[in-house]
């Protein structure tokens, strides 16, 4: 979510080179009226009257926050907001429940204090104090004055949307603050979003990945291996680049790798005596195999484990981890449990790494373990690469193999283009025009990864447009949310100065589809009205969207009105509004 107007984070660089005697007054050296330009959340601001405390030689800057400026708590019970917002990324956050903040007998009954500590520029430490509750001031007033009255700048927070919580404040609080010290500076600050002006929620799709490459094994699409049994019958249909992505013993056995790449003499073995493959063309069904590239011919040695091997690939296919259902389905084929165990051990054989010892000991243990496509030979060891490669993408000049199990696998538009009657279907090579050769790296790395890594905004919108060609939905989703996020970490004033066309960036995910990107980025040219109506492009909006970012722009016309009242009235009483 987007901040409105901001308090913090503090101007520690001035408390740095303040001269003694002034105390934290530099500290707050910023002139800004009681409501501040940020972007997202309205934070209203006001400073009490104090009179300045002389700056600890020590470098040590104290802060005491009070109030929960939320509507909501987090699972975890750490309040969002305020302070955690601008302090809880990169300092050490610790919850502190030690006396020095709230003696024994109080902790029982209310929340403690969540510490945060930061160092700034080497030697200056800042830390913080932050309690959600007021109930402290109740229960304990003179713990509570002891913490406060050592702190060097107070904050009190509440919610805009909260009108109790306004009125708590002003008529209690403040009172009770303003008798407790009065040397401290202390900062309120009201803090919430318009509750009519959220922004667009986007909600990530859910992967298919596994479902999507466990399907292949049973649509028959694109094989290019047969095992047989040692009667020569076909058992099962299957693809050379899944079984090679999970096991070593495969890689071997269709040529990926030699003897001397493995260095491992029980895969090795492993291979010799369950497979073997035959080329002979008197074999029973050669005859009717298509003349173009007819699948390879694996007989398998052992009947045991030939007669579970539909079982034991569907296993491989839904990514190599569901033991306890893969012993299962074993044991309703065989009822002997030392066959079963017998053939429990080859597939463990089979997806055995080279070098280290058999681990898989053990199926209960490893249920809960990822898929094997995430931590042994994954498929991204095939990426661009043309071992094993059916079909070459020839792009701005150059080639990329590509394995046509995967593609049909993971992506409808090219199942339908690879199996219809369209000329790629029996085409080795296929032009792809529209996307350049990186972008289309990044498509394909998706496709056998699950994951993509756009360098930045412009690659992502690219990517965004590509999965949109070929109708990959959630690759679509994740770059809205890459831009996105890209956006919203963006500092005002990087926003001002970046050459990123935020207009055009509109109009294509208009154009595209992207339905869900293109409404976002109306409510962040709105939100950040300032900035972008500065730019050449604003003028590029059609009537529709100008209306719309017109109707939902902060600062509104009103607050702006209201600004130059304020700061006419500050000018009239030659005083500055001290705040963080």
């Amino acid at each position: 979510m987007y901040v409105r107007a901001a308090v913090l984070p503090l101007s520690l660089s001035s408390a740095c080179r303040a001269p003694q005697g002034q105390g934290l007054v530099p500290i707050l050296a910023a002139r800004c009226p009681p409501h501040f330009l940020f972007r997202g959340e309205t934070r209203a601001l006001t400073v009490l009257p104090f009179s300045p405390r002389p700056l600890c030689p020590c470098r040590s800057i104290h802060i005491v926050a009070l109030g929960n400026e939320g509507d909501t708590f987090h699972q975890d019970n750490r309040p969002s907001g305020l302070i955690r917002t601008y302090l809880g990324r990169s300092p050490l956050v610790s919850g502190d429940e030690s006396s020095l903040l709230l003696n024994a007998a109080s902790t029982v009954a209310r929340p403690v204090f969540t510490e945060y500590q930061a160092s700034a520029f080497g030697n200056v430490k800042l830390v913080v104090h932050d309690c959600p509750v007021w109930d402290i001031f109740d229960s304990d007033w003179y713990t509570s004055r002891n913490l406060i009255g050592g702190a060097d700048i107070i904050v009190i927070k509440y919610n805009v949307n909260d009108k109790f919580s306004f009125h708590e404040v002003k008529d209690n609080y403040i009172p009770v603050i303003k008798r407790a010290l009065n040397s401290v500076p202390v900062i309120i600050a009201a803090v919430g979003t318009r509750q009519n002006e959220k922004m667009p929620v986007l909600k990530a799709e859910a992967s298919h990945y596994n479902s999507d490459l466990n399907n292949l094994l049973f649509c028959c699409q694109c094989v290019d291996v047969v095992f047989y049994n040692p009667d020569l019958k076909e058992v099962v249909e299957a693809h050379k680049i899944v079984l090679c992505a999970v096991s070593h013993v495969f890689m071997l056995l269709f040529n990926v790798k030699s003897p001397t790449d493995i260095q491992d003499s029980s895969i090795i073995r492993t291979t010799q005596d369950l497979f073997a493959i035959n080329r002979d063309t008197a074999f029973p069904g050669a005859s009717h195999e298509s003349s173009g590239n007819p699948p390879l011919r694996v007989i398998v040695k052992d009947a045991l484990f030939c007669s579970c091997l539909s079982d034991i690939l569907r296993f491989i296919y839904s990514g190599a981890f569901q033991w306890e259902e893969l012993e299962e389905d074993i044991r309703k084929k065989l009822k002997d449990s030392g066959d079963v165990s017998n053939v429990i051990e080859k597939v463990k054989c089979i997806l055995k790494t080279p070098g280290k010892i058999n681990c898989l000991r053990n199926c209960k243990t490893y249920q809960a373990r990822k898929p094997l496509w995430f931590y042994n030979t994954s498929l991204k060891f095939f990426l661009n690469k043309p071992m094993l490669a059916d079909v070459v993408f020839e792009i701005q000049g150059t080639t990329v193999p590509a394995h046509r199990a995967i593609l049909v696998a993971r992506c409808e538009v090219m199942a339908a283009m690879f199996n219809g009657n369209y000329m790629e279907a029996k085409s080795v090579l296929i032009p792809v025009y529209g996307v350049s050769k990186e972008t289309f790296l990044s498509f394909l790395e998706y496709l056998y990864t699950d994951s993509c890594c756009p360098a930045g905004i412009f690659q992502a919108m690219c990517l965004l447009i590509c999965a949109e060609m070929y109708q990959v939905s959630r690759l679509q989703h994740i770059c809205e949310l890459f831009i996105i996020t890209q956006l919203q970490s963006m500092p005002s004033r990087e926003l001002a100065s970046m050459n990123l066309d935020i207009v055009d960036l509109l109009k294509k995910a208009k154009f595209h589809h992207s339905d869900c990107l293109s409404t976002w980025l109306l409510h962040f040219i709105a939100t950040n009205y300032l900035i972008f109506s500065q730019k050449p492009e604003f003028q590029d909006l059609s009537v529709e969207e100008r209306s719309f970012v017109e109707k939902h722009r902060w600062p509104s016309n009103m607050y702006l009105k209201q600004l130059a009242e304020y700061r006419k009235y500050i000018h009239s009483r030659k005083c500055r509004c001290l705040v963080m």
